[in-house]
């Protein structure tokens, strides 16, 4: 009885050491191995660093019906510049609902920096995230109201056939700063 108690403390021991009541036994990394997940985490935002916050707030707005989120953001400081690493920031601007999931759904934060970097070419193949993709029932549609708003277009209008015959229409556009999304309706 004594080993029993004994071998139970130290299992509570290493699950309080090892922070083990966090592991997911089931979670595998790509060699297979138990790995540690974070637990309770979900998706929250995506950042857009805008040159006019509120002219590219508008265009999501008016194409996409994302919805603002108050309050605006109006940051700046010792604690903003610490978190940003970028000496005399001044952050400003506003988080969008992304439509199609709920009050509860993730947001496009779109900001502006006073002190912007110079931007590089945007392209669909460049390393890093790559662009927003939204699902619409009208693919061409929805292609021509991006660009009747400001978007421009980046290749063509394309279907392609998954493994398991699912299809997927789909394009290239961007928003009026040149920031690519993806319009995208999947089929049978």
């Amino acid at each position: 009885m004594t080993f029993f108690f004994g071998f139970v403390f130290i299992l509570k021991t290493l699950f309080a050491e090892f922070n083990l009541e966090n592991y997911d036994n089931n979670a595998l990394n790509n060699n297979g191995e138990k790995t540690m997940l974070i637990q309770n985490a979900r998706y929250g935002h995506t950042n857009l660093i805008a040159e006019d916050w509120r002219s590219l707030s508008k265009f999501y707005q008016t194409v996409f019906g994302c919805v603002p989120v108050p309050p605006e953001r109006d940051f700046q400081g010792e604690k903003l510049e610490a978190g940003t690493g970028i000496k005399g920031a001044h952050l400003r601007g506003e988080h969008l609902r992304l439509p199609g999931h709920g009050d509860n759904g993730p947001t496009l934060e779109i900001f502006n920096y006073n002190i912007l970097e110079d931007r590089g070419k945007n392209v669909v193949n460049r390393p890093g995230f790559g662009h927003i993709a939204f699902s619409v029932d009208d693919v061409p549609s929805a292609q021509k109201i991006i660009l009747e708003n400001g978007g421009k277009a980046i290749g063509e209008i394309v279907t392609l056939v998954t493994s398991v015959g699912t299809k997927v229409t789909w394009c290239y556009v961007t928003d009026p700063e040149g920031n690519i999304i993806e319009l995208q309706s999947w089929s049978k």
